[in-house]
């Protein structure tokens, strides 16, 4: 089958989550014995065009735009587009998988694909599809109630509210054959605000491509000065939806009960990041925090290897966070938030601990808990790479998803 993807992110123009998890299937179906295209995007010209990016055939097409025009380009994004069915057109595909298209290659991408291909699958990957930015209402984080009034949705848009978006988002959901989501969490949230008939297909690691060099690993740790150190890894994107300012109140604490703790945090120095350094230095937290900065995708792996534990405390909707299945695949204990995905992969005191990123004292006496007791680590770390292994093993999930797509073309 001659299968394309969508994706508005996706290696080597990003290596986001998203992009990432959309990568690994691409490549896995590519494996299979099926010819794979992908579509994706960038923001200059200078960078668009075809490559061949680890034998996929890759399309970025240019799409750049004010952001407060999101809530109507997402929909339809006249631009991408055009350049879009040009590609369907030359390519003829069987299948078409969309992943992330609610920014640039937008909704409107599904019902063209329909055009073109004999079968449209979509996989939802985030909240977007009903919420203008981050699930955080009020009622969300005490009664995981996820539904959303259109004042909650006037809340996060304000004057970038477009009344009809979720509406004509249904529809263009619609088209598709098959509707997958990344999380039964997400499955659930999705039925709450109107989108149903939706399956669940979890992301998969391939555990054995996250074993690392030693020699890598101890030249890793003493650049970053980790020797003899307890090692607390907070990582994936450096907002404050992802709990940075709990986790400082949370290292406070630890580090009156293991002295020789610090925290490393895995991601690029940006405002934000410098914002959490000088909060460090209010809590009198800034020595144990040590900063990777940008690391390429090869590195991150170093980054796992060398922590002890894996905390990963979103502090709103996070559908299925990857961090959660790599630091499992790369045998780690992880420390993760209830709220989203995370608990489906997390077995609470078997793999790790699944706490309410809000109880900073929660947190802070699990991690300390483990990081006073090695075997128990180590105990947890196994414990979570053989359940990545046995039921998020990448070669099954492309299995299935392969199985989605032949039923959708009976």
């Amino acid at each position: 089958m001659k299968i394309l993807f969508l994706s508005d992110d996706f290696p080597p123009q990003s290596f986001g989550g998203a992009g990432i998890s959309t990568y690994d299937l691409a490549l896995g179906v590519q494996k299979a014995g099926h010819e794979v295209f992908v579509i994706t995007t960038c923001r200059n010209k200078e960078e668009s065009g075809k490559i061949d990016y680890n034998g996929l055939t890759v399309y970025s097409v240019v799409s750049d735009y004010p952001a407060k025009w999101r809530a109507y380009r997402s929909l339809y994004n006249p631009p991408a587009l055009v350049q879009i069915d040009k590609i369907l057109r030359d390519i003829k595909p069987d299948i078409v998988h969309a992943n992330n298209v609610h920014h640039h290659l937008s909704y409107h991408s599904i019902k063209l694909s329909k055009r073109h291909a004999k079968t449209v699958v979509v996989t939802l990957r985030d909240a977007m599809s009903f919420s203008f930015g981050k699930l955080a209402t009020e009622k969300y984080l005490r009664d995981f109630d996820a539904r959303l009034s259109w004042l909650d949705q006037l809340r996060q848009a304000r004057k970038r509210w477009n009344p009809l978006r979720n509406f004509v988002i249904r529809r263009y959901l619609a088209c598709a054959h098959k509707r997958l989501a990344v999380s039964g969490a997400l499955k659930k949230a999705l039925e709450q605000n109107g989108i149903r008939d939706v399956g669940v297909l979890h992301s998969g690691a391939d555990v054995d491509t996250w074993k690392v060099n030693q020699e890598e690993k101890v030249r890793f740790r003493n650049k970053h000065k980790l020797e003899g150190k307890n090692v607390v890894l907070f990582g994936g994107r450096l907002s404050g939806a992802k709990g940075g300012g709990k986790v400082l109140e949370a290292m406070v604490e630890i580090i009156k009960e293991v002295p020789d703790a610090v925290l490393l945090v895995a991601g690029k120095i940006d405002e934000y990041a410098n914002a959490m350094k000088d909060e460090a230095r209010k809590c009198g937290c800034d020595e144990p925090l040590i900063f990777t900065d940008w690391i390429n995708r090869e590195d991150v792996k170093l980054v796992y290897a060398v922590s002890d534990v894996v905390l990963v405390p979103s502090m709103c909707f996070d559908a299925f966070p990857r961090i959660v299945l790599e630091a499992m695949a790369s045998g780690k204990p992880v420390v993760g938030t209830c709220y989203g995905g995370a608990p489906e992969i997390i077995v609470d005191g078997v793999t790790g601990h699944v706490v309410n990123p809000h109880k900073v004292e929660e947190i802070s006496l699990k991690i300390v808990d483990l990081l006073k007791n090695p075997e128990r680590m180590k105990k947890f770390g196994d414990a979570g790479r053989e359940r990545v292994e046995r039921e998020f093993n990448l070669k099954n999930q492309v299995a299935s998803l392969i199985s989605a797509y032949q039923n959708g073309q009976s």
